[in-house]
């Protein structure tokens, strides 16, 4: 029992060692991808700095004054919030729906399933281009259709004007991103018992009513999930965005992540872009805690 008794200790303390060891990568990685480049942003914040030399001075919460009462951070944070509701609006009513689809026996399931996926794998770059050339004003599929059906009698400045280049921006995101929706929902939906809809049907409910009443209810929590990811992550968005429209007409599409690269690259204003990106990280920092707390409570 003694020897036990100090062996014990001894397998603990190893034990120990080896999770510290095995731990250690993570915790480097993370610092120098995370922790690091946080920490440089807000210490750039401080500093009124030319991005081609990283040259400035120390203007300390200066640029944070500047952020609260410039027009363009509001602005941009106002448009980001606009593209963010509209196309998660649009991604989790088509996903929903393509996944309940695709729930059901169909004889092409397998293949839509698979083909359901190709604008989420699509490169940006690529479904950018092809959009481009679906909105382009003077040689576009999209005018010439409308156009041959009658709808419209002269080409529309899709990209080019408001309300339209909004529109479109949140057309094409919702279509890039609505398949990781349907990933989720379709996974969720294949989990469902099936004597909870059979009681129903048996209590007369119809599919309208099996929907709300048995459907939705067990869809909530995995719903919740997807929203909170897909609004951190589409409120970050830049290259889909930055590639369509560029921010335009004028700042009309201006994104918080545009007004950062614009500051950072286009006015050489490193300091002020830092304390803009921090502002941008302290918002997302919401939606953060809040995808935190719920999954703390789902575990």
């Amino acid at each position: 029992m003694t020897a036990k008794a100090h062996t014990a200790p001894a397998l603990e303390r190893g034990y120990a060692r080896l999770g510290v060891l095995l731990i250690a990568p993570v915790i480097v990685v993370f610092s120098l991808v995370i922790v690091y480049p946080l920490l440089a942003a807000i210490y750039l914040s401080l500093f009124q700095i030319y991005t081609p030399t990283l040259q400035g001075s120390f203007v300390g919460v200066d640029n944070y004054m500047d952020l609260l009462t410039r027009r363009a951070f509001w602005s941009s944070l106002w448009v980001t919030l606009v593209w963010t509701f509209g196309t998660l609006s649009l991604q989790i009513v088509c996903g929903v729906g393509v996944a309940l689809l695709l729930h059901q026996n169909l004889w092409f399931r397998s293949l839509a399933r698979s083909l359901v996926l190709f604008p989420y794998f699509l490169s940006t770059v690529v479904a950018v281009l092809v959009w481009r050339w679906l909105f382009n004003d003077l040689y576009g599929a999209l005018n010439h259709g409308l156009m041959q059906i009658g709808l419209i009698d002269m080409p529309v400045d899709w990209l080019g004007s408001m309300p339209n280049a909004m529109i479109g921006i949140i057309l094409v995101g919702a279509w890039k991103y609505f398949p990781f929706v349907v990933i989720a929902v379709l996974a969720r939906l294949q989990t469902i018992p099936e004597h909870l809809y059979e009681a129903a049907k048996i209590d007369g409910a119809g599919p309208i009513a099996r929907f709300w009443d048995v459907t939705l209810p067990q869809l909530r929590s995995v719903l919740t999930v997807i929203i909170l990811l897909r609004a951190i992550w589409d409120f970050k968005e830049f290259d889909l965005i930055y590639l369509l429209t560029g921010g335009g007409p004028v700042t009309s599409t201006q994104t918080l992540a545009l007004l950062v690269y614009q500051e950072a690259f286009a006015l050489n204003e490193m300091g002020r872009a830092a304390a803009y990106s921090v502002g941008m990280m302290l918002v997302m920092l919401v939606f953060m805690i809040v995808y935190v707390r719920h999954s703390g409570r789902e575990g």
